[in-house]
C-alpha cells in the first residue's frame, strides 16, 4: 500500500512540483557555479577557489547522517519551507559579507550555511515528493523535477552571470555580486512563501519508535548493513573514480574561460561565460541527460556503462582544444562547450543507475541510495579540492590532458566489476517492507 495519495482536496502537483525542485536547484548551483565565478571576479586564486568550494559542498556528502532525524518534525512541508527561507536569508547574508573587511572568510561561512540548509532541504524535498504522490504520479512528474532543478542551473550560470557581467562594468565587482546574491535571496524567500501555500502537508508518521534514540540506533544498523554489502568497497572506489575527470573540469573549466589570455585562458568576461555556459551549455546538458537515459534503457547498464563513462570524459578534449587553439570566436567556444556539456549529461546517467541498481538494493534501499549519493559527492569534492593545485602545477593544456587520463581507471574497472545487485541484496529487497527504509 502506498504511503500517501493525492486527493481531490489537494492541489495539482503542477502547482508545487516545479517550484519545489526549482528551490532545490537554485541554492545548489549558487554554491557550485555562481560562488566560483564571484571569487574569480574578486581576484581569488584558482587553487583557493577549488579548496574552499569543495569544502563548502561537503554538506551534500554528510547529509545522510542527519537526514533520518528530520522524521522528528511533524511534517516534511515544515522542513522544506523552513530551509527554503533559511537558505534565502543566508544567500542575502553573502551579499552583506562582500562588504566586510574580512569578506572572503565571511562569504565562505555564509555559503557554508547555504550549503547545509540546501542539503537538508534536499532530503525533505525528495521525501515530500515520494510520500505525496502515487507511484504512477511519481513517474508522470519525474520529468518536471529534472527540468526545474536544472532551471536553477540556467538561471544561475546563465541569467545571473550575464547580469553580474553587466553590473561589473557599470558598478564595480563587489556591487555587481551583491546584486546577484540579493536576487538569489529574494527568489528563495519568494519560493519559500509560495511553497508554504502550495505544498501538501506530507505528515511524518506518528510513532513511539520515532525518537532521537531510536533513529540513532536504526542509523547505526543502516551504516553497518551498507558496508556489509558484497563488494561494497569496490563499488565505493568505482563511484569515487567515476567523477574524477568531471569534478576537475567542472571546477577549472569555467575559471579557464575567465583567465586572462596572457595567463593561458580565453579571457572571457563574466557576461560571455554566462552566455556560453548558462544558456547553450545548460540546454545541451538537459538534452544529453534525457538521451543518456533512453540509451541506457535500450542497452541495459552492463552493456552501456563503458560508453557512458567515455561520454562523460572524451568530450573534455574540447577543453584541450580550447587551451591549445585559444579561439576568440564566441560561437565556436559555445559550440565546443555544448559538446562537453552534452557528454556530461549523457554519461552521468550511468553513475545514477549504478547506485540505484547495484549499490542501493537491499533491506534499506532508500537509505543506502542516500549513502551512495553521499559517497558520490565525496568523490566530486576530493577531486575538486586538488584540481586547482594540479592546474597550477601543470598549466591549462597539460591539466586537460591529465583530466582525460583520470578517466582510464574507472573505464577499466567498469569492465571487471558486477553491474547488477548481488543475490543477497535482491532477496533482501524482495523481503523488505516500505517501512524498513529510513
Amino acid at each position: 500500500m502506498e504511503l500517501t495519495k493525492t486527493t481531490k482536496k489537494e492541489r495539482s502537483p503542477l502547482t508545487w512540483v516545479p517550484s519545489l525542485y526549482f528551490a532545490q536547484g537554485l541554492p545548489f548551483f549558487a554554491v557550485a557555479l555562481v560562488a566560483g565565478q564571484m571569487f574569480k571576479s574578486m581576484g581569488v586564486a584558482n587553487d583557493d577557489i577549488a579548496h574552499w568550494t569543495a569544502a563548502i559542498m561537503s554538506a551534500w556528502i554528510f547529509k545522510p547522517l542527519w537526514s533520518p532525524f528530520l522524521e522528528l518534525a511533524s511534517s516534511k512541508k515544515i522542513i522544506v519551507v523552513s530551509f527554503q527561507l533559511i537558505g534565502g536569508v543566508c544567500l542575502g547574508l553573502v551579499a552583506v559579507a562582500l562588504h566586510m573587511p574580512f569578506w572572503f572568510a565571511a562569504c565562505v561561512v555564509m555559503l557554508t550555511l547555504v550549503a547545509v540548509s540546501s542539503a537538508t532541504h534536499d532530503v525533505a524535498c525528495d521525501g515530500l515528493y515520494i510520500s505525496s504522490l502515487t507511484q504512477k504520479e511519481q513517474a508522470a512528474y519525474a520529468g518536471w523535477t529534472g527540468t526545474f532543478f536544472n532551471a536553477g542551473r540556467f538561471i544561475s550560470a546563465g541569467g545571473l552571470l550575464l547580469l553580474a557581467g553587466y553590473f561589473e562594468k557599470t558598478m564595480g565587482v563587489a556591487s555587481a555580486w551583491t546584486i546577484v546574491f540579493c536576487i538569489l535571496a529574494a527568489m528563495m524567500i519568494t519560493l519559500g512563501l509560495y511553497n508554504g501555500w502550495a505544498l501538501p502537508l506530507a505528515k511524518n508518521p506518528a510513532s513511539a519508535d520515532i525518537t532521537a534514540q531510536a533513529i540513532a540506533r536504526t542509523l547505526k544498523e543502516v551504516i553497518i548493513d551498507f558496508f556489509k554489502k558484497p563488494g561494497i568497497w569496490v563499488s565505493v572506489l568505482f563511484i569515487i573514480l567515476f567523477r574524477a575527470g568531471e569534478a576537475q573540469v567542472q571546477t577549472i573549466g569555467p575559471l579557464f574561460l575567465r583567465e586572462a589570455r596572457e595567463l593561458g585562458g580565453l579571457g572571457l568576461s563574466t557576461t560571455e561565460v554566462g552566455a556560453v555556459y548558462g544558456t547553450a551549455g545548460t540546454v545541451a546538458f538537459v538534452i544529453g541527460s534525457i538521451a543518456g537515459g533512453y540509451f541506457t534503457s535500450w542497452l541495459g547498464l552492463k552493456r552501456a556503462i563503458l560508453a557512458l563513462i567515455l561520454a562523460v570524459n572524451l568530450p573534455n578534449l574540447v577543453f584541450y582544444f580550447l587551451a591549445t587553439a585559444r579561439p576568440t570566436d564566441l560561437t565556436l567556444i559555445g559550440a565546443a562547450l555544448s559538446v562537453e556539456m552534452f557528454g556530461y549529461g549523457f554519461g552521468f546517467v550511468g553513475l545514477i543507475l549504478y547506485m540505484m541498481q547495484v549499490v542501493a538494493p537491499g533491506k534499506y534501499q532508500t537509505a543506502h541510495y542516500a549513502f551512495a549519493t553521499g559517497i558520490m559527492q565525496l568523490g566530486f569534492s576530493l577531486f575538486k579540492w586538488v584540481s586547482g593545485d594540479i592546474q597550477i602545477a601543470l598549466g591549462y593544456q597539460n591539466f586537460f590532458l591529465w583530466v582525460l587520463a583520470a578517466a582510464v581507471p574507472v573505464a577499466i574497472l567498469s569492465q571487471i566489476i558486477p553491474m547488477s545487485a548481488s543475490e543477497r541484496q535482491q532477496a533482501e529487497l524482495a523481503a523488505a517492507k516500505p517501512s524498513t527504509a529510513l
